[in-house]
C-alpha cells in the first residue's frame, strides 16, 4: 500500500466523489460473479443516497488524486428496503446494524492490504458510532455458472478470516442487467455478519 492512500469522508462530504465510485462499480462490478452491464445515470442516481445521509461512510482509496478503491456504508435504518427487509422479518434490531454497501477496488490494487484496510476502518467506524453489527450481502452464483472463470477464487476466505460468517437464512434478491443478458432479472444475495465487541 506504499502508493495508496486512504482518506474518509461522510454525508454531503462524499457528493465530489460519487462519480468517481460510480466508474468504479461498473468497471469491477462488470467482472464475475456480479457481471453487471452498468448505467452510469442509474449509478449516480443510486449513489446519491450517500450524500444524502450524514450518517454515511466513504474509505476512499487514491493513488495520486485518482481514485482506485472504495468502501462505502451507512446505518442499516437508511439503505433500501432490498437490505432492511430481511433483517425485519428475522427479528433484529435494524438501528444497531451498520449496512456496508460496496467495496471495489481496481484489479492491479488488490493484493496490497487494501480491502483489510477497508475493513478496519468501516468496522472502528461501526464501533465509534454505537453499532453492535456490521453486515453487508454477496451474490451467490451456481458453480456451475457459464462465465465463471476457471481461475476464479470467492472472498469467502477472505470474509471469515476478518470474523465474519455467512448467514443463509438472511437473504434478498436484487436485479440488475447481466453483461450477457437482454434485461435486468433477479439475483439471489445473501447476508454476511459480524458482531462487534
Amino acid at each position: 500500500m506504499t502508493d495508496v492512500r486512504l482518506i474518509t469522508c461522510q454525508g454531503q462530504a462524499i457528493a465530489p466523489h460519487l462519480d468517481d465510485l460510480a466508474r468504479l462499480r461498473i468497471d469491477v462490478f462488470r467482472a464475475f460473479p456480479y457481471l453487471y452491464d452498468g448505467d452510469f445515470e442509474y449509478e449516480a442516481q443510486y449513489l446519491r443516497r450517500y450524500a444524502q445521509c450524514p450518517d454515511s461512510l466513504f474509505v476512499l482509496a487514491l493513488d495520486g488524486d485518482r481514485v482506485v478503491g472504495a468502501a462505502t456504508g451507512m446505518p442499516l435504518t437508511d439503505d433500501v428496503e432490498e437490505f432492511r427487509t430481511p433483517f425485519e422479518q428475522a427479528g433484529y434490531d435494524i438501528s444497531r446494524i451498520f449496512y456496508y454497501g460496496e467495496s471495489v477496488l481496481l484489479p492491479e490494487y488488490r493484493g496490497q492490504g487494501i480491502g483489510k484496510a477497508f475493513m478496519t476502518k468501516r468496522e472502528a467506524h461501526a464501533a465509534k458510532e454505537g453499532f453492535d453489527i456490521v453486515a453487508f450481502c454477496a451474490v451467490e452464483r451456481p458453480d456451475d455458472h457459464p462465465r465463471k472463470p476457471t481461475n476464479y477464487q470467492p472472498l469467502h476466505g477472505f470474509w471469515r478470516s476478518r470474523g465474519y460468517r455467512q448467514v443463509p437464512d438472511l437473504h434478498t434478491t436484487f436485479h440488475w442487467k447481466d453483461i450477457d443478458e437482454d434485461q435486468e432479472t433477479d439475483k439471489p444475495m445473501v447476508f454476511w455478519l459480524k458482531e462487534l465487541a
